[in-house]
């Protein structure tokens, strides 16, 4: 009783831990995104050298997938998730104390690399802890991140309003992450030894159900960039509101997508994961595509708030379905599949302005609702639990945790 009872409080400290980095991580980005408006006006940077200087960080976590899997696969997910966490709290300054534009590409392509390669590894220690717990939890530490995001943000427009520079403002937030880094790392879960690959699981199948899983989660983010980066505009320019107003968009979006992953993991143990995501991929394609046939504020307002709500759980359960698979190591299937989803928030934003520009903007965003049709018919077939498997000499089975209902 008293071994069941301290490994119930194990899971628990490890769940508490990776959702402590998982805020950290929202914090940590947030807060870089609030100042890019003052490191831009000390540089002097037009619009053009800005963007440049910005796709350094992109370029820089997709270097980092690259090397994730290899380095999670032998290290560990515990071990890289607090290493990189530390080295991302010293790479934040460092962009707000950029002297040239060099040295900014520079600082950001550092600062991707470090956030990357958290990124694959926490969420490769969150597929860990789920294992041991027994229970979905992916979607709400995904939320946790998203509530990092809001605190972050918040934060930033605190600085900012009070004057403090962009340097002083992120070492402090650096500090506080890495203290709490400190103080919770040890609490991560160790990984478990990798099942060896059987002939049940031979390569190519492995490698398409990856990629199909891949392609999912591509979907997902294509309507993430899609909200991100079309949503204020559509209000603004579309149906002409005011700023104010169209500023509501990609808030209503966000909301309902925290709202949705804290409320994910229960409607995955209650509902099954296939069943999660083919009514995710219905409430985004039904809920955008009639914003868009009524036209209207308030109803484009609901439409944004449902492909938040949808999309929500599809990334966290993709990546779930992924770390799962046998004879693929959870970190080298994480980090492909990280690689697939980023790049479907890079691709999917100029790709709705290609098809504005040839059909309109309303057209454009009609692409979000096709790729959520996808998501229906493709989701459900590769999206499933992990099935249970019969315990061997060189893999232990696990221990059940008993858990009061």
């Amino acid at each position: 009783m008293g071994a069941s009872l301290s490994l119930v409080d194990d899971v628990a400290r490890a769940r508490r831990a990776v959702s402590i980095m998982f805020v950290a991580n929202g914090i940590a980005f947030a807060s870089w995104a609030a100042r890019v408006p003052a490191v831009r006006e000390r540089l002097g940077l037009r619009d053009g050298l800005l963007g440049l200087a910005l796709l350094g960080l992109a370029c820089g976590a997709m270097l980092a997938f690259r090397a994730a899997g290899p380095l999670v696969a032998r290290f560990g997910s515990r071990r890289i998730t607090r290493v990189s966490a530390l080295l991302l709290c010293a790479a934040l300054p460092l962009p707000a104390l950029a002297p040239s534009f060099a040295a900014l590409v520079a600082a950001l392509l550092l600062l991707g690399v470090c956030n990357g390669l958290m990124d694959v590894a926490m969420n490769a220690q969150a597929v860990e802890v789920e294992r041991r717990s027994g229970r979905p939890i992916l979607a709400s530490v995904h939320g946790m991140f998203s509530l990092g995001g809001l605190i972050g943000a918040a934060l930033g427009a605190l600085a900012a309003d009070r004057a403090l520079s962009p340097a002083a403002h992120l070492a402090a937030v650096a500090a506080v992450i890495a203290a709490a880094v400190a103080r919770e790392g040890g609490a991560l879960s160790a990984d478990a030894r990798p099942e060896p690959a059987t002939a049940a699981g031979p390569g190519a199948a492995r490698s398409t159900g990856l990629l199909l899983l891949g392609l999912v989660a591509f979907c997902s983010s294509v309507g993430e960039g899609a909200m991100a980066n079309w949503s204020a505009v559509y209000l603004r320019d579309e149906l002409h509101t005011t700023a104010a107003f169209a500023a509501t968009g990609y808030a209503a979006f966000s909301l309902a997508m925290l709202l949705g992953r804290f409320s994910g993991d229960g409607l995955t143990q209650r509902f099954g994961a296939d069943r999660v995501v083919r009514a995710a991929g219905v409430v985004v394609a039904g809920g955008l595509g009639a914003a868009l046939l009524a036209n209207a504020p308030v109803a484009m307002l609901l439409g944004f708030g449902c492909v938040g709500a949808g999309l929500s759980v599809v990334v966290p359960l993709v990546f779930r379905a992924g770390a799962s698979a046998p004879g693929v190591a959870p970190g080298k299937a994480l980090a492909t599949l990280a690689t697939l989803s980023y790049g479907g928030f890079l691709v999917g934003p100029p790709a709705i302005g290609l098809v504005s520009d040839r059909l309109t903007l309303r057209g454009g965003l009609a692409l979000v609702v096709a790729l959520a049709l996808v998501i229906v018919a493709l989701g459900p077939a590769v999206i499933r639990g992990p099935a249970p498997r019969a315990s061997t000499a060189r893999t232990p089975a696990r221990p059940q945790v008993i858990r009061a209902h």
